[in-house]
């Protein structure tokens, strides 16, 4: 409890001092995410059980309670504002001050008054899933919810995807067109109900209604909508269903055929398809989940998770195999509005429930727009007449060694803020613009850190459009006005060129923050490392990122913290055949890797009978050979993501073309997966540490890697072998390298944080995490922020700040 709390008793005492018999009185402003959770009425039946007298209300920084009565039950009230507090809400602080002592309460009782409209320092609920009360009223045939969809109560229902503005009041929401019923509108008065002020309160009777229509827009009559479009799908139909932050496109999971035609006409033809289905004993028929993750599957965030295939349960309805290629995990989700519950209470099996949106581009909202671009797509619409206030994709977590580890950040987890580090109590206001691809953007100031929802590839411009469209929206939503603006360091990104434009607009300063540096300060920040924290090592693997040298980067050892960092080591460096087409084509990368450690002399000389080598030589090997020699051609990278896009296209798995970003390394993780905790009398693959003569920067050099790889295929040893050993050799090697450079200014630096997306791989993370705890060395990775480039825009926000702070010369 917080010293102003725990002295509550001791400032009203002082303050009653020489009034006679005049009541005890308090002001307590409660700061967080307390509205639209039920905190009001909880206020309400405490104190009213505590006999005290006064009000609790909403206003743009949160609750606001005045309350008198004897000092003990003060006291008694304070330490229930966090003991009692609603499920969904999230107490950051309290604040407490004594209320004038002539003042006396005006009103008997206490009340819940209306809310205030002030600057907003509060935060908007996410989203949240259809709790266990509200799932047993639309189950009641006696209820007046009874197969009601949009059932709702104040402990879930829609939050942030139906908000216009806030103080988040029914006025303020999407439902403002429904006028409720004397019957709703009666437990939305009542503080004693459950449904006391919950915005979206509705029934039948007055509330959003369901249709069914053919994707051309004629409409099919039906008594049961939803159960009509159940069976349309159990036929093998495509149906467009809109949820809560936008249409999904499902199927049954079981159809080969249904999925195989979504995948052809929506575009996406290998990317795994996330799935729902109806509740934990249809899970376990494909998966043996384990407590975490079954904890994260029944939250109110209510994510995909995703689950280990391997040693999947036999099942009677068995998931086909288009639904997840080459990938080790499945995908699944629980039904998270009664709409969803409904649709799936018959079905034995999994539904495929994906994005609706044509591919690449951000979900579709719009019920006309579904049946405008999704035609020859999707077969028919079930939707409803809620309006959508803001599109929320799906999130997406993982469990890696017990731990969650965030994929995407969007419905249930956005746009609840993060707390501020110690340190970053001053921080002036800094708008971070995020990367490229899986674009985010990031308001900071004293509320806290608000990341916005995953957004998609700025590269497509129907996302771009959405971007720029949010940035604006939650501008004016969250009243947000920036002193500071923050953006990568390469150009030519479109967040980077719309954070020049408005700093060079409004004459604001524009923090530039290299790749690599922000997706370390993004992990210190939500494990909420102190600003003066001592320096900390950095593991960053991903893609492409631009140094602050102007070479790409992607392989990186970094030594500092928030403010500053010092790059001590990388992966050596390898020519990127092509330039953006090596991220395209895995193949270009296995070439290039073997001719810088072989040669291509010897590798024809020495293992020319390789079905590898004979891919590469019925290439135009002299072309590429003077492509390699040409910077302008194959600019150098030390790039952790095409070190697997070589390797998987070397063992077969991915060698032509990607169909989506990661694919190559998905299937080397998938191939790892049957093999890595198989016991191996074969050595990891070895990678040497030497030092670069030319930036005295210790790498990593594949070639004792790529020579041993040979030999194995040589050998004809199988492929998940050569999978694990590949990411036992790289773990080991980053450990070492680490290890290798934990001394700092003559003291060992005791902390490493692993951040960049190829810490998505769950068997890399594990290993390496593993290894330098072995060593002593404390792990910071991901858990509440993607590690992917889905965080950027948190650590170019927290770089920026404190920077801003230590010119500024803040504590």
């Amino acid at each position: 409890m917080a010293k102003d709390e725990r002295h509550a008793g001791r400032a009203a005492a002082a303050e009653r001092a020489g009034t006679g018999a005049a009541p005890h009185g308090l002001v307590v402003r409660v700061r967080g995410l307390v509205q639209g959770v039920g905190f009001r009425p909880m206020v309400w039946r405490e104190a009213t059980a505590l006999g005290l007298t006064g009000e609790v209300l909403n206003d743009g920084e949160g609750v606001l309670i005045r309350v008198w009565g004897e000092r003990e039950a003060l006291d008694c009230l304070v330490q229930r504002l966090r003991e009692a507090a609603p499920p969904l809400s999230r107490v950051d602080r309290i604040e407490i001050s004594a209320s004038d002592p002539t003042v006396a309460p005006i009103v008997r009782g206490f009340s819940i008054g209306s809310s205030i409209a002030s600057a907003p320092v509060t935060a908007v609920v996410p989203d949240a899933a259809t709790c266990p009360r509200c799932h047993e009223d639309v189950a009641d045939p006696a209820g007046r919810r009874f197969r009601y969809p949009f059932t709702n109560c104040t402990a879930c229902g829609p939050r942030f995807s139906i908000v216009t503005a806030i103080p988040y009041d029914r006025p303020h929401t999407t439902m403002a067109g429904f006028v409720m019923c004397e019957a709703c509108q009666r437990e939305y008065d009542d503080p004693a109900d459950r449904r006391f002020h919950a915005q979206p309160n509705a029934c039948a009777a007055c509330g959003p209604r369901v249709t069914l229509r053919s994707i051309d827009g004629r409409s099919i009559v039906s008594d049961d909508p939803i159960a009509h479009a159940a069976a349309l799908l159990c036929e093998g139909a495509i149906v467009a269903i809109k949820g809560l932050g936008g249409f999904h496109l499902a199927c049954d999971a079981s159809d080969a055929d249904a999925v195989a035609r979504l995948r052809r006409d929506k575009g996406r033809p290998k990317k795994a398809l996330a799935m729902m289905v109806r509740d934990v004993a249809v899970l376990g028929r494909y998966v043996t989940p384990s407590a975490p993750e079954l904890a994260l599957l029944q939250s109110a965030a209510a994510p995909i998770v995703l689950f280990d295939r391997r040693g999947a349960p036999s099942a009677t309805h068995p998931i086909c195999d288009e639904v997840a290629p080459a990938v080790s995990t499945w995908g699944f989700m629980l039904p998270y509005t009664p709409l969803h519950a409904l649709l799936l209470e018959r079905f034995e099996r999994p539904l495929v429930m994906t994005s609706a949106n044509p591919s690449e581009a951000p979900q579709l909202v719009d019920e006309a727009a579904v049946h405008a671009r999704l035609r020859g797509v999707a077969d028919h619409v079930l939707s409803h007449d809620r309006p959508i206030a803001n599109r929320v994709d799906d999130s997406v977590v993982r469990v890696v060694a017990g731990a969650p580890v965030m994929v995407r950040r969007a419905r249930g987890y956005s746009p609840s803020p993060l707390s501020l580090p110690p340190g970053f109590e001053e921080t002036p206001a800094v708008l971070a613009y995020g990367a490229e691809l899986k674009a985010t953007f990031c308001q900071l100031d004293r509320r806290g850190a608000l990341l916005s929802q995953h957004l998609g590839d700025l590269e497509d411009s129907d996302t771009y459009a959405e971007y720029r469209a949010q940035l604006a929206r939650q501008a004016t939503l969250f009243r947000h006005r920036p002193e500071v603006l923050a953006a990568d360091m390469h150009p030519d990104y479109l967040s980077t060129k719309l954070a020049r434009e408005r700093a060079a607009a409004e004459a604001l300063p524009l923090e530039r923050v290299q790749h690599h540096h922000a997706h370390l300060a993004a992990c210190l920040f939500e494990h909420g490392v102190p600003r003066d924290y001592p320096p900390v090592i950095a593991l960053i693997l991903d893609g492409l990122g631009l140094g602050d040298d102007g070479a790409l980067w992607g392989g990186e050892v970094l030594v500092g913290g928030y403010p500053e960092v010092t790059r001590r080591g990388r992966l050596k460096t390898i020519a990127l055949l092509g330039g953006a087409q090596a991220m395209k084509e895995p193949w270009r990368n296995t070439f290039a890797h073997l001719v810088q450690a072989i040669g291509w002399p010897r590798l024809r000389a020495d293992h020319g009978e390789l079905a590898l080598v004979r891919a590469l030589a019925a290439r135009p090997v002299d072309t590429l050979l003077a492509m390699l020699a040409q910077p302008a051609l194959a600019p150098l990278a030390s790039s952790a993501g095409r070190l697997f896009d070589a390797v998987a296209a070397a063992l077969g798995l991915c060698h032509e073309r990607q169909s989506h970003e990661g694919e190559a390394a998905m299937a080397l993780e998938a191939a790892c997966a049957e093999a890595i905790d198989t016991p191996d009398d074969a050595p990891a693959y070895p990678f040497s540490i030497e030092r670069d003569a030319t930036n005295e920067l210790l790498q990593l050099e594949p070639a004792p890697m790529w020579r041993a790889l040979l030999a194995d295929l040589a050998a004809g040893t199988a492929t998940p072998r050569m999978a694990a050993r590949f990411h036992r050799g790289l773990a080991r090697a980053l450990v070492q390298l680490a290890d290798a450079l934990a001394w700092h200014d003559g003291a060992r630096i005791g902390t490493v944080v692993l951040s960049g997306g190829v810490f998505q791989n769950a068997t890399l993370l594990r290993l390496v995490g593993e290894g330098l705890r072995e060593r002593g060395l404390s792990v910071l990775s991901h858990r509440a922020v993607p590690p992917n480039d889905g965080g950027i825009a948190l650590g170019q926000a927290a770089v920026a700040a404190a920077r801003a702070l230590s010119h500024r010369g803040g504590a």
